[in-house]
């Protein structure tokens, strides 16, 4: 946001010099107003549209035009106009495209310059020193964009192993906890119950109240046997487990790509079913949210702890046509239901991206 304020304030500073030393001398000044207009107009559009080449070529001609239709011999903003615009494309086009861009801003240089004083030559071997440098800066701009989306990819993929990874040893805990429960199952919960059946023989037979004591102490035995095997069958399904299983889930229905990072401590962090719905409600809402408003296909989803122990939470989403947005049934209730924890949420949206952040108190009563 800094950066495009920046560039344009550099850009409307030239253009309004331009402006001002056409105007004390044209005839039709609506005319140069409305060329500028539309030079201004489709600058603001480079950073929109995916192929801005046609628009660096608009710009071009609407200088040239107001040149030709305006002509002053010792105006040197044109060639300023040229050299900033030339400048800026060196970080957006191709470089094919660019160094087609740098034949047409020599040629529109050298007919500005033939308009000028013949001192002023000097510009045109100085921007052809220019362009030989922004042309190798373009290949450096374009080679480090390359490598940036390689790692983008890179580390997407990463992400998506260390996901089925995580899944792999949580089958193979849950099948092995399988496994012990059934073991237990079979032969210490046999073995109790035989027990007791033996017991229950005895005390018909022989009637003293320490057959009944043991009774007592085998059912209980029993009891607690049953209990974890229930326990060791039940599948972990708490935190930060919930989550990625949200995340799995939603990647292979909706073939979006989630960039999900968990900061140090988040996953040791033990917290009651009431907070691990509510986390996991948010989460779920904040990525529907964005697969339905967001025409991006990736979201970048952050779990950590906060100073005082609280857990922290970040969905963002990137947006290319920034509009108003109001809080709607979604956001509101996920937000009630976040306060209602004790909680804190934010929901804001920059330029180029749209955020929900937030955090879940893990202190006292709500604390396992």
């Amino acid at each position: 946001m800094k950066l495009f304020i920046i560039r344009s304030f550099m850009f409307a500073v030239l253009w309004t010099g331009y402006l001002y030393e056409h105007t004390q001398h044209a005839n039709q000044p609506a005319l140069l107003w409305l060329i500028s207009s539309l030079a201004i107009l489709s600058y603001f559009l480079l950073s929109i549209v995916k192929e801005p080449f046609v628009l660096y070529i608009i710009i071009y001609f609407f200088i040239m035009a107001a040149e030709f239709r305006y002509p002053l011999p010792e105006n040197m903003y044109s060639l300023l106009l040229f050299f900033y615009i030339y400048l800026e494309a060196i970080f957006q086009l191709p470089s094919k495209k660019f160094r087609l861009l740098t034949i047409m801003t020599f040629l529109c240089s050298a007919v500005i310059v033939i308009g000028l004083k013949s001192e002023k030559m000097e510009w045109l071997i100085a921007f052809l020193l220019f362009s030989a440098i922004s042309v190798l800066l373009n290949e450096y701009v374009l080679e480090r964009k390359e490598q940036r989306d390689i790692y983008e990819q890179l580390l997407g993929e990463y992400r998506r192993l260390k996901r089925l990874h995580y899944e792999a040893e949580r089958s193979a805990r849950l099948e092995e906890r399988t496994r012990i429960a059934r073991e237990i199952h079979d032969s210490v919960g046999h073995k109790l119950t035989a027990l007791l059946m033996q017991l229950e023989i005895l005390s018909i037979k022989e009637s003293k109240q320490e057959y009944e004591q043991l009774k007592r102490l085998v059912r209980d035995s029993l009891e607690e046997t049953r209990q974890a095997v229930k326990a060791l069958k039940t599948e972990e399904n708490e935190g930060i487990a919930s989550v990625l299983q949200l995340i799995r889930k939603l990647e292979s229905e909706s073939h979006i790509m989630v960039h999900f990072t968990t900061k140090q401590g988040v996953l040791s962090t033990k917290i009651s079913n009431q907070l691990n719905v509510v986390l996991y409600r948010v989460i779920q809402e904040a990525l529907t949210n964005a697969m339905r408003h967001a025409h991006s296909r990736e979201v970048f989803v952050v779990l950590g702890k906060s100073a005082v122990g609280d857990i922290y939470f970040s969905i963002q989403n990137r947006i290319f046509e920034p509009k108003p947005f109001q809080m709607g049934f979604g956001l509101t209730s996920m937000k009630e239901r976040v306060e209602e924890a004790g909680g804190t949420l934010r929901v804001f949206q920059t330029n180029d991206e749209f955020i929900v952040q937030g955090t879940i108190p893990v202190k006292g009563d709500h604390r396992v």
